[in-house]
C-alpha cells in the first residue's frame, strides 16, 4: 500500500512570496498534511510571511516556537535567523551554523524531514536564486519521498528549480496552477508515489570526507569535501555547509571584501606615513613620504582592478 504524504516541505527564495501566495490559495482547508515553509529572510527584520499566507489561503500560517507540536492543516514558516528542524511529532528551532550562507536554510529543513518521516515527505522547490534546496531534495529522494519542482519556465527566478532538475530525477515538474491540486492528492491518497528505489541511510553518501586546502568563507575554518550522490558539499569544522556553486559565490564575495580591505589598509598606511613624516629627521621623513606614495599607488592599482573586473555570472 502506498503511503499518504502528510509532511510537505517547501523551499523558496527570490520571487518566492508570490509563488507561495498562489500555492497557499490553492490548498484546501481540510488538507490532511502539515506544511513547512522555508524562505530566505533578512536575519534581523520582522517577517510578515505568515500573515501574507494566512490571508492568501484557507490554512493558518505562523512562525512556530521551539518545541511546538506538529498539527495537520497548518503552515509552519521558518522564522528569521532560525533553522526549522522537523522532529518526530514536534518542531525544533536552532541558531546553528548557516548552510548555503542562509539561516533558515532549505536544505536543513528538507534533510530533517526526510530523516524523520522518510517516504511520507513531499519536497517542493519554488522560485529562487542559486541552489539551496537541491541537496535537501536529494535526501528526500533517497528516503523514498516525493520530489516536486516548479516549472522553471514560469519561475520568476529559475535557478533553484533548474539546479534541482539538473541533479535529481524529480517526480513532478509542474506549474503553480497545478501544484495545489497535486499536493492535496498526494496528502489524501498517496498517488504519485516515487518510483525511485529507496536506499539505506549510508548508501550513496561518502562517509569519509576529504580534507581540502580551502577555507570557509564565513569563519575561515578548514573545509572538508563530502560526496553527495554525483555532487559534493563543502563543510567546515563548525558546520557551515555549501554546495559547489554557493562555495564559488561566497568565495568570490570574500575575495572582493578582502581586496577592498587591502585598499583601506594601504590608503590608511599612506596617510599615516605622510602625517608623521614631519616628526622625524629629514632622511627618515623622506623615506616615509616615498613609502606613502608607494602605498597610494598600490591602493590605486587594486581600485583599478576592482573597477575593471568582469563579474562572473553564476547561472
Amino acid at each position: 500500500m502506498t503511503p499518504k504524504h502528510d509532511v510537505i516541505v517547501i523551499g523558496a527564495s527570490a520571487g518566492g512570496v508570490e509563488a507561495l501566495q498562489r500555492l497557499a490559495h490553492d490548498l484546501p482547508s481540510d488538507l490532511p498534511a502539515s506544511v513547512f515553509v522555508v524562505m530566505h529572510l533578512p536575519p534581523r527584520g520582522k517577517s510578515f510571511l505568515p500573515h501574507i499566507l494566512s490571508r492568501a489561503g484557507r490554512l493558518l500560517a505562523s512562525h512556530p516556537h521551539d518545541g511546538d507540536i506538529i498539527e495537520p492543516g497548518r503552515i509552519y514558516v521558518a522564522p528569521p535567523d532560525h533553522h526549522l528542524i522537523v522532529q518526530r511529532g514536534h518542531i525544533q528551532l536552532t541558531c546553528g551554523p548557516k548552510e548555503q550562507h542562509h539561516r533558515p536554510c532549505i536544505n536543513v529543513t528538507f534533510r530533517s524531514a526526510a530523516a524523520c518521516y522518510g517516504e511520507r515527505v513531499v519536497g517542493v522547490i519554488l522560485s529562487g536564486e542559486l541552489d539551496d534546496g537541491t541537496a535537501g531534495l536529494w535526501d528526500i529522494e533517497q528516503k523514498g519521498g516525493i520530489t516536486v519542482v516548479q516549472n522553471p519556465e514560469e519561475a520568476a527566478f529559475p535557478s533553484m528549480p533548474l539546479s534541482a532538475l539538473r541533479e535529481i530525477e524529480v517526480d513532478h515538474t509542474v506549474n503553480l496552477s497545478e501544484m495545489g491540486a497535486l499536493l492535496s492528492r498526494l496528502a489524501r491518497d498517496g498517488s504519485g508515489y516515487s518510483a525511485i528505489a529507496q536506499q539505506t541511510e549510508d548508501e550513496g553518501v561518502e562517509m569519509d570526507p576529504q580534507l581540502t586546502d580551502l577555507t570557509c568563507p564565513d569563519c575561515r575554518g578548514t573545509i572538508w569535501e563530502v560526496k553527495r550522490g554525483n555532487a559534493k558539499d563543502y563543510r567546515c569544522r563548525v558546520g557551515h555547509t555549501f554546495s559547489a556553486k554557493t562555495m564559488l559565490a561566497e568565495h568570490f564575495a570574500a575575495q572582493e571584501k578582502a581586496l577592498y580591505a587591502a585598499v583601506v589598509a594601504l590608503e590608511e598606511g599612506a596617510s599615516l606615513a605622510k602625517r608623521l613624516a614631519d616628526q622625524f629627521e629629514p632622511d627618515f621623513a623622506d623615506r616615509l613620504r616615498i613609502e606613502s606614495d608607494q602605498r597610494d599607488a598600490q591602493a590605486a592599482a587594486i581600485r583599478k582592478l576592482l573597477n575593471e573586473r568582469v563579474t562572473f555570472e553564476m547561472d
